[in-house]
This record gives structure tokens, C-alpha cells and sequence, in this order.
């Protein structure tokens, strides 16, 4: 039974450290549930439009938001606003919940630890 607004089904995505399962996508939003390996980090990256809020529903992390390192823990979130350099290193096994704009390839990364190229992604989600 499909629950979403858009009748989509979820879909996962795996990457190197480690996965995200798309609930959601549709004109007004998305929806994911993320997971990072402990001891690895996402991209560092920032969207041009793209405006996320994420929830930690379990685990630690440090995010970089900017040059500002923060701890955050389950129980906390935080929004990453456009242009605003960001990343995540999962201390702990880690699972987010991420609400988002639509802008689901709006992805210019700058850094990675897995060797992907940097610069505008528009074809990683697909």
C-alpha cells in the first residue's frame, strides 16, 4: 500500500558511507531517512536553493556547518540554509531524518572522502 502524497514508491540509495531511503518526493517536498556509517562523513557540500531540516532520530554526530564544527544526538536537528557549506561524521552509527525543498539535484560538492567529483551533482539521485 502506497502511503504517499505522490503514490511513489520509496527508494534506496547506497553510497559510500553509507545509505538513504527516500520516502517522499513530490512539487512541495522530500522526505529521507539517511543512515551514516560510524567513523564516516558525507560530502562536503551546499545546495544553491535547497533548503533541509534534519532530525537525529538515533546515534551522534558531529556537523560542520560552514567552519563551525557542533555535536549533535538524538532528539536534535538543525536546518542548513542555501549557499551554507555543510557535512555530517557519524561518531556512532547514525540515522537522520531529513524533511526537504524539492531540490533534490541542486548538490555542488567541494570535498569527498571517497574520490567522487566535485562540483555540481545532477545526475547521483537518478
Amino acid at each position: 500500500m502506497k502511503f504517499g502524497a505522490s503514490g511513489s514508491s520509496p527508494k534506496s540509495i547506497k553510497k559510500p558511507w553509507g545509505s538513504e531511503e527516500w520516502l517522499e518526493l513530490n512539487n512541495h517536498y522530500c522526505y529521507k531517512i539517511i543512515n551514516i556509517d560510524s567513523g564516516h562523513r558525507t560530502s562536503l557540500q551546499y545546495h544553491q536553493r535547497k533548503v533541509e531540516t534534519l532530525f537525529v532520530k538515533k546515534g551522534e554526530a558531529k556537523i560542520l556547518i560552514d567552519d563551525e564544527w557542533c555535536d549533535v544526538a538524538e532528539g536534535d536537528y538543525f536546518t542548513i540554509y542555501p549557499e551554507t557549506q555543510h557535512r555530517i561524521l557519524a561518531k556512532t552509527d547514525l540515522e537522520l531524518l531529513e524533511v526537504s525543498t524539492p531540490e533534490v539535484d541542486d548538490v555542488i560538492r567541494v570535498e569527498d572522502d571517497s574520490n567522487r567529483p566535485s562540483g555540481k551533482i545532477d545526475s547521483e539521485h537518478q
